[in-house]
């Protein structure tokens, strides 16, 4: 934190002398408190005496002009502002090798439900948009804030042959890009999340797509779903499917994403505090004075209240 006016600080130099003062002048009433020789008949005629809280009104307003005065300096801090345009694009594998049961129930329910948990839990700001892809990448939704229309896209996938991963990025990018009219000269703040199994299949390599979002400035956040032993039935005939994660950790780490497996609960979280510290919020620094001034005047507040409540007049 800093100060643009430090030199309003000089004037804890009386706040300390007034602080100074009422320590002083409790010790002397302290000093000569007991003039009455007889303790145990003073103990039954005398007031039991207001304690300890008798210096809260005190310690208040000593807090209220300490708060005022730095607010007066005032202070400025690193302060997180939301962005405007933040766009999300969830790329969802809808490959026929999501339908292996090493996943409970199977890989594509488990990544339709963390699809959907994801969903649910961005702030409504963010625009959100959903691509599918197999042997292709289409855009189910374009980037929208409506939640109901992306849920009832995620509801409605089925799966199909083929896994194209690098043209899903490539898709969801050009998805970002067509946000509105000026996001392709000014791009918005963006970020991917690919719920894949990670075998790219066929389409452009996952390298090109990961270089082309490196240039785009476009976090790709990959979650993996599979074991090393996934099989999916073809014609009477199984055939294994293991995840390929290290394809999908290269494609995060390329870009500057995050990489998860099987995703948790934790796991999600996880993934919206990496969405949210790269695409949702922007640092500036910016005067923070009211927050002083406030807290001055509630300490103002506590100081009258508890003089009233406890020794009916005001500090």
């Amino acid at each position: 934190m800093t100060l643009a006016s430090p030199v309003w600080l000089w004037l804890l130099v009386p706040v300390l002398a007034i602080l100074a003062l009422y320590v002083v002048m409790h010790r002397r009433r302290s000093r000569y408190a007991v003039r009455f020789t007889n303790l145990d008949l003073l103990e039954k005629v005398a007031p039991k005496g207001p304690g300890r809280r008798r210096h809260v009104p005190a310690a208040a307003f000593g807090a209220m002009l300490v708060l005022l005065v730095v607010g007066f300096a005032r202070p400025s801090a690193d302060v997180q502002v939301p962005r405007e345009r933040a766009t999300i694009m969830v790329a969802f594998d809808v490959s026929a090798s999501m339908e292996a049961t090493d996943v409970s129930p199977d890989r594509f329910t488990a990544a339709r439900n963390a699809a959907r948990e994801f969903v649910q839990g961005l702030p409504p700001r963010f625009n959100l948009g959903l691509v599918a892809f197999s042997a292709a990448a289409a855009v189910s939704v374009p980037p929208t804030t409506d939640r109901p229309a992306v849920l009832a896209a995620i509801d409605r996938l089925t799966t199909s042959s083929g896994t194209a991963i690098g043209e899903a990025v490539s898709t969801s990018l050009d998805a970002i890009r067509s946000l509105d009219a000026d996001a392709d000269a000014d791009p918005p703040p963006a970020h991917v999340v690919l719920l894949s199994d990670g075998s790219n299949t066929t389409g452009r390599p996952v390298e090109q797509a990961a270089r082309q979002a490196t240039e785009s400035g476009v976090p790709v956040t990959t979650i993996a779903y599979g074991t090393a032993d996934g099989v999916i039935d073809i014609g009477g005939r199984e055939v294994p499917v293991p995840v390929d994660g290290p394809s999908l950790k290269g494609l995060a780490d390329g870009t500057g994403g995050g990489f998860y497996e099987a995703a948790s609960g934790d796991q999600l979280q996880a993934v919206y505090d990496d969405i949210g510290t790269s695409v949702g919020y922007r640092t500036e620094r910016r005067e923070v004075w009211p927050w002083f001034v406030g807290a001055g005047l509630l300490a103002a507040m506590l100081a009258a209240a508890t003089s009233m409540l406890w020794f009916s007049r005001l500090p």
